[in-house]
């Protein structure tokens, strides 16, 4: 993902208290001026009952048809295969509980393809959350139960202050820490937390884009460190009874600031080596990421030697528009190559469905996917009589979710607090504008 939109997924998290704390100021009938400062929080805050709540806004249901385009239901224009040999796919829709709900009306959108994959994030702000803070996984635990052959992949910071911009003797002082075993305590306490949720066999993506400059997990500034502190958690999260995590080490695609090969700490504790392949940078051309040192070929051909699975946890659309030719050849080249999962990331300016910028690209991704099943076939089975061949039946137009119009109160201006505090508290909440006189 681009720099700008992970930090501002981020600060969502980081500064909720402080959103929740100032509506409670505005609320109580003072005018207050409020200050930036960091904010940092364990539970999540309860409703404020001064304030008057509004009804509960359903997230946006986007159109039926991809932009820019006036078919219902596209002609599928991928070649043929075989149920069972597809790779199993989602999407991140959102980190929180609208990341859930949106996957149905993705599916809606895909003509009832079926989305096996849940991909979410854990917050990188404080160690409190990298630990799994309690309720927040816990709707994503209840999606992965409904269904044994479901797949729910998390994203795992390997550091605190994950996108504060450290320097790297900053993070290498850390590193050589962890390597010695400091933080080991906060990967066992995640590990029991996700087996008390009942998804002991989450996908974790730990550490990810390692071999960029964005995170400060990052591995530049000692890859040897790096690689020992990788061992040094999966080993204690693997110490869990009742665990059965797989590891997904995934670089971004190309070499960015090092090659990911330096990166790389071992086949014992890596079992799915992964990628995150956006279009870019610009005027590349899909051929060229293939065949780019560290590239989409490399990363083939170095799992394949290590005997490991694929996978893209990211990938989308971004320096190049929207480029329907990468998403045509990106969506060919996981069908050739089979990851164990790819999720596209669907927002602006990478997504297809939940972003109107890119109208081309978008049809091609629900041409090419919709209806999908990957399910295995049925065993055949033989009739003991003769049946006549059944008439096939009238299509049925496929149902869209329809948007609800949520109800305001009067005199009443909304507040938005983020996806967090809304799904705890129920709703949005409404700040009154209206002021009584004293001399009324």
């Amino acid at each position: 993902m681009a720099t700008q939109q992970r930090r501002a997924r981020s600060r969502r998290l980081a500064f909720v208290a402080a959103a929740v704390a100032a509506t409670a100021v505005l609320t109580s009938g003072h005018m207050v001026a409020a200050g930036a400062g960091s904010a940092r929080y364990a539970e999540p805050p309860g409703p404020v009952p001064t304030a008057t709540p509004a009804a509960p806004a359903e997230p946006p249901a986007p159109a039926a048809t991809a932009p820019g385009t006036a078919s219902a239901t596209p002609s599928a224009s991928a070649a043929p295969h075989t149920a069972g040999d597809l790779p199993a796919f989602g999407a991140y829709l959102d980190y929180g509980p609208r990341g859930v709900a949106r996957m149905a009306q993705l599916s809606s959108w895909l003509g009832g393809a079926e989305l096996r994959v849940g991909h979410t994030y854990l917050p990188g702000d404080r160690w409190s959350n990298i630990e799994g803070l309690p309720g927040f996984l816990d709707v994503w635990a209840n999606w992965r139960r409904e269904r044994a052959d479901r797949l729910l992949v998390l994203n795992v910071p390997m550091m605190e202050r994950n996108e504060e911009g450290l320097s790297d003797w900053e993070v290498r002082r850390l590193l050589r820490q962890a390597a010695d075993g400091r933080f080991d305590h906060h990967f066992r306490r995640l590990a029991e937390r996700l087996v008390e949720l009942g998804v002991p066999d989450t996908v974790l993506v730990l550490g990810w884009e390692m071999n960029g400059i964005t995170y400060t997990h990052r591995c530049g500034p000692d890859p040897e460190s790096w690689k020992t502190y990788w061992n040094r958690i999966v080993t204690t999260m693997r110490s869990v009874p009742g665990q059965k995590f797989r590891f997904d080490f995934t670089p971004s695609r190309g070499r960015d600031a090092v090659p990911w090969t330096q990166c790389y700490p071992g086949d014992d504790t890596v079992d799915i080596i992964g990628m995150d392949a956006y279009d870019q940078p610009r005027g590349m051309s899909f051929d060229e990421q293939v065949k780019e040192p560290y590239g989409l070929q490399h990363h083939v051909e170095f799992a394949k030697a290590h005997g490991k699975a694929i996978s893209f946890p990211e990938w989308g659309l971004f320096r190049n528009g929207d480029n329907s030719e990468y998403m045509k050849r990106m969506l060919a080249w996981m069908d050739e190559h089979k990851p164990l999962y790819q999720t596209l990331t669907d927002y602006c300016p990478h997504g297809v469905w939940q972003c109107d910028d890119n109208p081309r690209a978008s049809q091609v991704y629900r041409s090419f996917l919709f209806g999908r099943d990957d399910s295995p076939d049925p065993a055949p089975t033989t009739p003991s009589t003769p049946t006549a061949p059944a008439q096939p039946p009238a299509p049925t137009p496929t149902p869209q979710p329809s948007t609800p119009t949520p109800e305001r109160p009067a005199n009443c201006s909304p507040l938005s607090l983020g996806d967090w505090v809304e799904y705890w508290i129920g709703g949005k909440l409404c700040l009154r504008l209206d002021w009584w006189s004293r001399t009324r």
